[in-house]
């Protein structure tokens, strides 16, 4: 029987409960176990659990849509060969730098991604932190080129699930800086500077599997010693309510989009970047308190 594809992630379970357990050992010989907190690690599991329930829908709902594109609109015909493959794994890996890029820099999908970013820890257990939103996000559409392009469709979500499985390892501070892998590869290092809210590190490191993109497009940020990470995101989410967790930026967007007195506004609150969104917001909020106060 067919392994259904879409459970790569689930049956990968046992592997990355494995990692926590063995990091939680070396933290623990190593004094740092305070890098684990109970109720965030349970939060990201909750919110894991929730993601995969989304997922596995949206995947019922996208897979036909794939399907359709690549019967009747497909470009190429590629053989099953260690070279399609490798095709396949470099045009997702493109495709994913630019989803993340773009998930940083466009509120609408920001309410989604920022969920990943809400913890103020950094641990295996954060890779499990996502959104059940990402569907409605759209996170889905990007991987449509692929099979525009010729990759058939249970290949492109093969590939975009073990995409996302090699990122699970990257969501620790038990691994130093790893040399020359630094340059090609997604590394600890680099990614613990992407989930970090120093200004310096904020929008930076995109990289599912190869960094090179970073490289090559300007978004490399080097984690340094001299600026430890300060995990989380800007404006905080306080709760370790995997539900709350999931649908907080999403009540803050919408009733800004909604309170916004013009139509720029309403466009900044919902598909500009965050911080654009913020300070439209805020102008809002002063233009309500100066009614207030005239009244």
């Amino acid at each position: 029987m067919k392994f259904p594809v879409e459970l790569i992630l689930l049956a990968l379970v046992p592997v990355f409960l494995l990692f926590v357990a063995g990091e939680l050992w070396l933290l623990r010989r190593g004094g740092r176990i305070g890098l684990y907190d109970l109720r965030d690690s349970l939060c990201c599991a909750a919110l894991g659990l929730l993601h995969q329930g989304a997922d596995k829908l949206a995947w019922l709902l996208v897979l036909p849509l794939y399907g359709w594109i690549y019967q009747h609109h497909r470009l190429f015909q590629f053989s099953d060969s260690w070279l399609s493959f490798f095709l396949l794994f470099l045009g997702q890996d493109f495709l994913y730098y630019w989803f993340h890029r773009v998930s940083h820099r466009v509120r609408w999908l920001w309410a989604a991604h920022s969920v990943h970013h809400s913890s103020t820890r950094m641990n295996f257990t954060t890779a499990f932190r996502q959104s059940l939103m990402y569907p409605l996000a759209g996170m889905w559409a990007f991987w449509l080129p692929l099979a525009w392009v010729g990759f058939p469709p249970e290949q492109v979500v093969a590939v975009v699930l073990l995409n996302l499985a090699f990122q699970f390892f990257v969501h620790t501070q038990a691994v130093p800086k790893l040399g020359w892998l630094e340059y090609v590869f997604n590394t600890p290092s680099i990614h613990r500077s992407h989930h970090a809210k120093n200004p310096r590190y904020i929008d930076h490191n995109y990289a599912g599997v190869l960094v090179v993109w970073d490289r090559l497009f300007g978004t490399y940020a080097e984690e340094l010693d001299s600026e430890p990470c300060d995990y989380g995101t800007v404006k905080p989410v306080n709760s370790f309510n995997p539900l709350w967790v999931s649908v907080a930026e999403w009540r803050d967007m919408l009733a800004e989009a909604w309170r916004a007195d013009n139509w720029r506004d309403r466009w900044l609150a919902l598909f500009g970047p965050p911080e654009a969104a913020e300070e439209a917001a805020s102008r809002q909020r002063a233009r309500l308190q100066a009614q207030r106060q005239a009244a």
